[in-house]
């Protein structure tokens, strides 16, 4: 087909689609009810369990109003004299983050849910040198390839795996079809389909960004099962924590409803070329009004080339800084 026809079928097609993204109505008569729209993961539950409260593994819920609160008192615009310490450039206000204000519906303390401890599993030695290695080329990255994948708009904690909240644009919009769960992140403009027609995965030949994934209803519950992911060269070192992951990833995931607002994220994790040992979490999404707007991260992305003028501007003013 050539790129005029391509074209036109795209911008043909491309109003079919739209009242299913702006409306987030289900597609299919037979779609399960109560998961299509947007819904937000924004939470003041941390991924890992703070070593202060031990095996404590819920709140009560006085604890977590509690907890509420520090957290919004965390989260409050520090003052200028106490930024103006900082030796770094800074970053966003609070202006433009969306603290969750909430701990997890479920009252846990933390997002990690196995092992017992609430925190995540060590890296394997030699996952643990990737790491070093990532973030040691990201304090002085020679290339674009250097910086961390957030800042190359190739993958974010948002979109996974597993999908993770970060401090703004955590929010994502489930569409049903007859065949498939989409599962759209603001961040960084990221739609999985999960197919549910009953097809395999493909070669271990193809390896993704996200993966590969199929899906399954039990009752009420979508059970997600993903392979086929790259070497993405990083372990748990990029912005927000972001995981890093290599192909022998196994990802498994259960979407089903709490209540008619409240959405529940299940997630198993096993990398025995990363991970020491396989390790579990859960969160609650909460649904939101929307919309969503485009993240449109690479557009006008004068991050990048300036973060690499950045370094090189260090390496020469080293170099002429005079010898003693």
């Amino acid at each position: 087909m050539t790129r005029p026809r391509l074209f036109l079928c795209l911008l043909l097609a491309a109003p079919g689609l739209l009242p299913a993204f702006a409306t987030g109505a289900g597609t299919a008569p037979d779609a399960h009810p109560g998961f299509d729209g947007i819904w937000s993961s924004a939470t003041a539950t941390p991924l890992e369990r703070p070593l202060e409260l031990k095996e404590k593994a819920f709140f009560t819920a006085e604890e977590a109003a509690e907890w509420e609160r520090q957290a919004a008192e965390r989260n409050q615009e520090p003052s200028p004299g106490a930024v103006s310490k900082n030796a770094g450039t800074g970053t966003y206000n609070t202006f433009f983050r969306e603290f969750g204000a909430r701990t997890v519906k479920t009252l846990r303390t933390s997002i990690v849910t196995d092992p017992p401890d609430g925190r995540v599993p060590a890296l394997t030695p030699e996952a643990a040198a990737v790491k070093r290695r990532r973030v040691d080329a990201m304090k002085d990255a020679a290339s674009a390839q250097d910086t961390g994948l957030q800042d190359q708009c190739l993958a974010f904690v948002t979109a996974g795996p597993p999908m993770l909240p970060y401090s703004y644009n955590s929010n994502y919009q489930i569409v049903q079809t007859r065949d498939a769960f989409v599962v759209h992140a603001e961040m960084i403009h990221d739609t999985r389909i999960i197919r549910l027609d009953g097809r395999p995965h493909p070669s271990r030949e193809i390896s993704l960004w996200l993966g590969d994934s199929i899906g399954h209803w039990e009752g009420d519950t979508l059970i997600v099962d993903t392979t086929n992911f790259n070497d993405s060269g990083g372990f748990y070192g990029d912005a927000g924590g972001n995981f890093g992951w290599d192909r022998n990833l196994h990802l498994i995931e259960r979407f089903s409803l709490l209540d008619a607002d409240t959405l529940l994220y299940r997630f198993e994790i096993d990398d025995p070329t990363a991970f020491t040992q396989p390790w579990k979490g859960e969160l609650t999404m909460s649904r939101s009004s929307g919309p969503i707007y485009e993240y449109a991260c690479h557009e006008g992305n004068y991050a990048l080339p300036n973060m690499l003028s950045g370094f090189r501007a260090s390496e020469r003013q080293a170099a002429n800084r005079p010898r003693r």
